[in-house]
């Protein structure tokens, strides 16, 4: 996250110019595509600015971001999305999608600390942080039993505790020793 003294100076001012290189007049150099994608991640808030005209072209960086980041494998965002987004352009309710998306963005975030900190909180009596302790078990059972022989994954190391993990954790013992029964 960006630090406290750096929030109150405001956003950093990202440079554009002409030959397509981007200048970062915080740290007095030359970044990248990937920076800026780095920074957003960190929570660094920024403008780009156009160096010749002054214009704020922030959005079409970000969404060039996106785009990039799309095209290299990392898809988020589903065709069926795609598609209803294009179609909302010029439609009536274009004027309130940024709102909805950001409000929903906004919600999604909420939730995901929500259950990060029940997680965090510890187990208790909080039934999706069995749920999420419990997947993460068959998870981590179901890729040991995929593992060749003789190659284990790292232990974890303070196994969750009750009779239905204990159960799952014998009968993907007994399917890895079928399966390595099958393999030789």
């Amino acid at each position: 996250m960006a630090a406290p003294d750096e929030a109150k100076k405001g956003p950093v001012i990202i440079k554009k110019y002409a030959n397509r290189r981007l200048y970062n007049t915080s740290s007095s150099s030359y970044i990248t595509l990937d920076d800026l994608a780095k920074m957003t991640r960190e929570g660094i808030d920024f403008q780009v600015l156009d160096a010749k005209t002054g214009n704020d072209i922030t959005h079409s960086i970000l969404t060039q971001i996106i785009m990039d980041e799309e095209a290299n494998g990392e898809q988020l965002l589903p065709v069926s999305f795609l598609r209803q987004l294009i179609s909302m352009y010029g439609n009536s309710m274009q004027a309130l999608m940024p709102h909805y998306l950001e409000a929903s963005m906004e919600n999604f975030y909420a939730n995901q600390k929500k259950l990060q900190q029940a997680f965090t909180e510890g187990v208790g009596d909080n039934p999706l942080a069995k749920i999420a302790q419990t997947n993460m078990a068959m998870f981590k059972a179901a890729a040991a039993a995929l593992m060749p022989k003789g190659i284990q994954p790292a232990e974890d190391p303070a196994p969750a505790e009750g009779s239905e993990l204990d159960a799952l954790r014998k009968q993907m013992a007994e399917m890895q020793k079928r399966l390595d029964a099958l393999g030789k």
